[in-house]
């Protein structure tokens, strides 16, 4: 098997490969039964986002999955998209893209190794174990061919983990940062007792918004697994069409895509619900990692203060602590997130220009962006709510 050569090829849809195929590369740790590291790159993921419609034609989100084989063994896969806009993928390139329109290029089609609509942190190069490092090398080759064979602007991977973004750079791709925010559990028993290591005014506020939030008049329940039905996921359609339509002007997602959860992602799903005698008012959607809670989306048919934070926030601490998970990521943005325990971190993307001129400019650009985060995160931290002991340990 050592003189096998590697090949690869670009796939137009899931269908062209099995799911243990896949998920032999995307989720090897999942092969005992329990939950995957990252839930988002999962066959079950990614197919219901293809077959509900929420990716491929009209969308802006083409696939071209890239595989890497050996022989009859797949060794490497990467979820990859021709994007015809730059919508839904929260590390933002609209001036790159204005920059090269007036320079009289094309920016878009570009090739963008991603989730869709999804800003959590995760593998990208989903590589076999056993082929690690000749499969993490096919695929980097895979991607930047792809992206010059076909005259594309660019490549962009984007929410890698931070050892891939080393690996990426060593290889000659572009490394850049981004900021989030996450909670990390620091053994905390309960949620009472993540609320001793915080400052007392910041525990008072907590606490004050905790109890104005749960007076909305009705009763918080969480859902996962069997226990979410139909109609759960009927109410959590119009809040996230609400959301949505305020947000990006129409939904990512399609009503397709939440019945295709339902079927075969039930067990992944962690969906919180404000409800008032019986009826869901407001709702929170997270998505259960092996060791993190991933909060993704929240909307609501009546406005409750501090309901958001509850269901978005509090209660997704109090599950992640309940499960033993070492941390929470709340999504995209968000500076009101630093009050409630959230501290700011860095988050990877890797990028490929292949126009050489315009590749040092935004080499240029990324490390000026890169000492501006460092210096934001570094400010903020020291804003952040923990006692100042805690904080000093932290730091």
């Amino acid at each position: 098997m050592t003189d096998t050569a590697v090949e690869l090829h670009v796939l137009q849809g899931l269908d062209q490969i099995d799911a243990a195929d896949w998920d032999a590369c995307a989720c090897p740790e999942a092969a005992d039964g329990g939950p995957p590291d990252d839930p988002f790159t999962t066959y079950r993921f990614l197919r219901a986002l293809e077959e509900s419609g929420s990716v491929g034609p009209g969308t802006g989100w083409q696939p071209h999955y890239l595989t890497a084989r050996r022989g009859e063994d797949v060794i490497a896969v990467a979820p990859m998209y021709a994007k015809g806009h730059s919508q839904g993928e929260y590390i933002f390139d609209h001036n790159w893209a204005h920059a090269w329109e007036r320079a009289g290029g094309d920016y878009y089609p570009k090739l963008q190794v991603a989730v869709p609509f999804t800003p959590a942190t995760g593998r990208r190069f989903l590589v076999h174990p056993d082929h690690a490092a000749i499969g993490f090398d096919a695929l980097v080759q895979g991607m930047v061919a792809v992206t010059e064979q076909n005259d594309l602007s660019s490549l962009h991977v984007t929410f890698c983990t931070e050892a891939e973004r080393d690996a990426g750079a060593a290889r000659g791709l572009m490394a850049r940062s981004s900021q989030q925010y996450h909670w990390f559990n620091d053994g905390y028993a309960d949620f009472d007792s993540f609320l001793a290591a915080l400052s007392s005014r910041k525990r008072k506020t907590l606490r004050k918004e905790r109890a104005t939030a749960q007076g909305f008049g009705g009763v918080i329940r969480a859902y996962t697994g069997d226990d979410l039905k139909p109609h759960h996921w009927d109410a959590f359609w119009r809040f996230y069409q609400d959301t949505g339509a305020r947000k990006w002007g129409q939904p990512y997602l399609t009503r397709a895509f939440f019945d295709r959860v339902q079927e075969t992602m039930r067990d992944d799903v962690l969906l919180v619900l404000a409800e008032r005698e019986g009826e869901p008012v407001a709702g929170a959607l997270n998505f259960i990692g092996r060791d993190v809670l991933y909060g993704r989306y929240w909307g609501c048919a009546e406005h409750h203060p501090a309901l958001h934070f509850e269901l978005c926030y509090y209660q997704a601490l109090e599950h992640a602590i309940a499960r033993g998970l070492g941390r929470v990521e709340a999504g995209a943005q968000g500076d009101h997130k630093l009050a409630r325990g959230y501290l700011p971190v860095v988050c990877h993307s890797l990028h490929h220009i292949p126009n050489e001129s315009f590749r040092r400019a935004i080499a240029q650009f990324l490390d000026a962006e890169a000492d501006a985060i460092e210096q934001d995160i570094e400010v903020l931290t020291a804003y952040g709510p923990f006692r100042r002991d805690r904080q000093e340990e932290q730091e």
